[in-house]
């Protein structure tokens, strides 16, 4: 009897806590130089005031499609909240590009504040690779909760911030956040349009930028999630946007 009492009590625990939780849609369209439309981006974040999710699939289209030989890629990020932050506890990265599928996942450890990192590579369905590392640094983010907590983690003009964040293991994790003063708005305006709360630049290191330093201008909506960012100096093909839709 105490134990059928107790099951009930935790299904109803469990149904108040998912009826709790509040869903949010967020869908991007991106564009690239000449190539135009090539895909798009699609965000599911489910939080409560103790966990959130956030399942993100990346579709490429038309001629991009083509190109880049029909890939697929999506993330998920757990973890718990602080502060009405997102803090992750675990990233997994699955992408597929014809006969090639790689898996990232990550477990953060924050008690002893460190991150392992377990890397799998299948080949026309065959396991080739498989390896599990601990990474040389610490961090509360990953790259989805880094982009969704942007509007509440940044908010003061005319400063820098530094964040980490796994999924950038050649940087080290490190990403840098400008948040420009009132007197360098003009570029930003220019490329992310007016009527947002907050703008910012993220600088981040890849081979497939003309500088050292790629800059990703964001635009945080009022809603505060990203509206649009574009991605400067993309070799040979000028800058990749991605705008919010949903």
């Amino acid at each position: 009897m105490l134990r059928r009492i107790f099951i009930t009590a935790g299904l109803f625990l469990l149904l108040g806590s998912v009826a709790s939780a509040k869903v949010t849609q967020l869908n991007y369209v991106g564009t690239f130089g000449i190539f135009g439309t090539v895909g798009g981006i699609k965000n599911t974040l489910t939080q409560n005031k103790k966990t959130y999710k956030i399942e993100t699939t990346v579709i490429v289209e038309g001629l991009a499609k083509v190109l880049m030989r029909n890939p697929t890629e999506h993330y998920v990020s757990k973890g718990h909240m602080e502060n009405g932050l997102m803090v992750s506890d675990s990233y997994k990265m699955i992408s597929s590009k014809k006969d090639k599928k790689v898996s990232k996942e990550y477990h953060i450890n924050h008690k002893d504040k460190y991150v392992t990192k377990r890397y799998r590579k299948w080949r026309k369905g065959k396991l080739v690779e498989d390896r599990t590392e601990k990474l040389k640094f610490y961090a509360k983010d990953d790259l989805l909760t880094l982009y969704f907590n942007l509007g509440a983690a940044v908010k003061k003009k005319g400063k820098k911030y530094l964040f980490h964040a796994v999924g950038l293991e050649k940087q080290d994790g490190r990403v840098e956040i400008t948040v420009p003063s009132d007197e360098e708005l003009a570029p930003y305006v220019k490329d992310l349009g007016l009527g947002v709360m907050l703008y910012a630049k993220a600088l981040i290191h890849q081979k497939n930028f003309r500088k050292k330093k790629g800059d990703i201008l964001l635009a945080v909506a009022k809603d505060g999630f990203i509206h649009k960012s574009v991605i400067k100096d993309i070799l040979f093909y000028g800058d990749a946007k991605l705008t919010r839709i949903k």
